[in-house]
């Protein structure tokens, strides 16, 4: 029986393995080889000790791709030796939202890692309704990034960004930059990307976003009057999960302006300008997770080349190393792959 070795946060800022046996399959399950798994945002989180929503210790890693060594005897949605992603979610199919097709809105909604099978490991259980293959032309690192490509095609979509949108993103992690990328090919005709890091800044401009904007250097607000002609953002989107940012992204907003929020917050509360929801009545929503969005952001790797968010490559041994350079940002890391 093969063991798969899988890595943890065992506590803040330190991470460790446990080797469990793997279980034989269920008839709707695929078994797979993992080739590449990214460290996600929500992971430093985790790895800092500070995700409002994971204790430690606990699995890690949910953005990963791999190669399919077994199938179930019911599945037919992938074979052996298939190359493939999958969505990390666990829902009950129970609930009222389960039922009607919006599974983003489950009651018991959780993510894997969550529940004891992290991707930072060797091996991966699937069941089959969450296997996506990957294009021929999508190596294994770019396809490791399609869950979170999928968290911002989600954003987007909410947003309902259009033509001729003028749009800011607040921050130039991997989600902020796929964010402006997405805006772009939906037509946004301004994107503007406000982060601390120039080598970020410079990366959202590969990818589609119009302006950079470095606060330490530039007036932010002079930047929005010149983008927006002194009105406001249509769109604004916080991928960084800070009061500060959350306050710029509200009041970067035209009049009726929306607001999505992306970033998670360490800190569960914020002092924000209320007055600014009746005065401008500006819109303020979230974005967790995805629902029907994994299909949509595989195929938009057609247009937005993934590869290029990839800045570190470690060994599954070297899961420390890679946590601790993924959160350093003298490191200019955007994504950090580990590979089993």
């Amino acid at each position: 029986m093969l063991k798969n070795k899988m890595g943890i946060v065992i506590e803040a800022g330190k991470t460790g393995y446990i080797e469990k046996e793997l279980p034989k399959i269920g008839e709707n399950q695929v078994l797979i080889e993992i080739k590449a798994s990214a460290i996600c945002g929500s992971d430093l989180h985790i790895f800092k000790g500070k995700h409002p929503s994971v204790k430690l210790p606990v699995t890690v890693g949910h953005e990963f791709s791999g190669r399919v060594i077994e199938t179930g005897s019911c599945v037919n949605r992938v074979v052996e030796g298939d190359r493939v992603t999958v969505e990390p979610v666990i829902i009950c199919g129970k609930c009222e939202a389960c039922h009607t097709g919006k599974y983003g809105y489950c009651e018991n909604l959780s993510f894997t890692y969550r529940e004891g099978q992290g991707s930072m490991a060797q091996y991966f259980v699937a069941e089959q309704q969450y296997v996506y293959k990957l294009p021929e032309y999508l190596s294994y690192e770019a396809g490791a990034l399609i869950e979170p490509f999928a968290v911002a095609t989600h954003a987007v979509r909410r947003a309902e960004i259009k033509l001729g949108d003028k749009v800011m993103i607040f921050g130039a992690g991997a989600i902020g930059i796929l964010i402006a990328a997405l805006c772009r090919a939906n037509g946004a005709t301004d994107v503007a990307v406000v982060d601390l890091s120039d080598t970020r800044l410079k990366k959202a401009l590969e990818l589609g976003a119009t302006v950079a904007i470095n606060p330490l250097k530039d007036n932010l607000e002079e930047k929005i009057a010149q983008i927006s002609g002194s009105k406001g953002m249509d769109k604004t989107f916080e991928c960084v999960g800070l009061e500060e940012t959350f306050v710029q992204a509200m009041t970067a907003l035209k009049k009726n302006g929306l607001l999505t929020v992306v970033g998670i917050f360490e800190i569960p509360t914020a002092n924000i300008p209320v007055t600014r929801f009746i005065t401008h009545e500006i819109k303020v929503q979230g974005a967790q997770g995805y629902c029907w969005d994994f299909p949509i952001a595989i195929n938009m790797t057609k247009t937005i080349d993934l590869s290029k968010l990839i800045t570190h490559t470690f060994s599954l041994d070297e899961l420390q190393k890679a946590f601790e350079t993924a959160l350093d940002r003298r490191n200019n890391s955007i994504k950090v792959i580990v590979k089993p």
